[in-house]
């Protein structure tokens, strides 16, 4: 007779996420030769470019919903564990270098804290009260946004993170690579990039991880167009902090202006190095009064220049 408890029995393969499947394609991978292996992981890739498609609608919903909530003072909030919650920590990270989104406005909730940027924490993907500790800690509220990330859907920290931000008012998206899970379900916009097994079962760096990023690098590029933080598809929000940023900015500006060189080093100095200013600079506006107009149209450049034309 057995003596196993319902805690000892292995979930039958039905049960599990689809991410963390066997593809019995694979299970003489070792043995393969090392081109074929990398080919055969490579095709995974695009298959998980591929697996973004359908999920392109819910993506576009839901970063015009994030950008109405974010306003000018909302914050955006990253909550995941392990491989998912790093990638959403990259997403986050690059948006103030590349959009001059405020860093102050970004939180990040990772499962285990912020030792779990570079190593794992055991257990701590299942800490439900750290997850809602964490929203109430920050004060997380209908100004916000949460992206919760997790590739199975089901991970207890992010799940629970989603939860208690929405029970505060919070806009919450939640991205997953499997149906089924509970974090699509808690969450107030849901994205399924459904990626299916992995070249090796569970290793959700790979197929999953892939997906992730590029559901989120598409979220929060829209998000920030939408708040006017891109201008004919140039980073005009970026701030010229170094040689090659402020090189960049000057031929951004050049694009916009059609003027000269030594005008645009000239109006981008004034501007303390920001480039929509310094295009209304060179409009003839002095500094104080672009930013003034740029105010009064919620940063969009745009709907500004329009304006001096009427």
């Amino acid at each position: 007779m057995s003596t196993s408890s319902p805690a000892d029995t292995v979930k039958p393969a039905a049960t599990l996420p689809g991410t963390e499947a066997v593809d019995p394609r694979y299970e003489s991978l070792d043995l393969w030769a090392p081109g074929i292996r990398v080919e055969a992981m490579w095709e995974a890739q695009l298959a998980a470019v591929a697996a973004v498609r359908p999920a392109l609608p819910a993506i576009s919903a839901a970063a015009a919903a994030a950008a109405i909530r974010l306003g000018r003072h909302g914050r955006l909030v990253y909550a995941g564990a392990g491989t998912s919650g790093r990638i959403g920590v990259q997403d986050g990270a690059e948006l103030p270098p590349t959009f001059d989104w405020p860093v102050e406005r970004t939180i990040m909730l990772m499962a285990g804290g912020d030792g779990a940027f570079i190593r794992s924490i055991e257990n701590a993907e299942d800490d439900r009260e750290a997850a809602e500790a964490a929203v109430a800690a920050h004060g997380i509220g209908r100004a916000d946004v949460m992206i919760g990330v997790a590739a199975s859907g089901s991970t207890p920290f992010t799940v629970a993170a989603i939860k208690a931000a929405r029970e505060r008012g919070a806009l919450t998206i939640g991205v997953s690579n499997s149906a089924g899970g509970t974090l699509l379900k808690a969450a107030e916009h849901a994205i399924l990039a459904e990626t299916g097994a992995e070249v090796l079962a569970g290793s959700t760096r790979m197929k999953a991880g892939t997906a992730q990023k590029i559901v989120l690098n598409l979220l929060s590029t829209e998000v920030m167009i939408a708040l006017g933080r891109v201008h004919r598809g140039l980073m005009v929000d970026m701030q010229a902090r170094n040689a090659k940023l402020r090189l960049r900015a000057v031929r951004m500006l050049r694009t916009l202006t059609g003027r000269e060189d030594a005008a645009l080093e000239a109006a981008l100095a004034e501007a303390g190095g920001r480039v929509k200013t310094a295009v209304l600079v060179l409009e003839g506006l002095d500094r104080a009064h672009a930013e003034a107009l740029l105010a009064e149209h919620g940063g969009k450049l745009r709907a500004a220049l329009a304006s001096l034309g009427a």
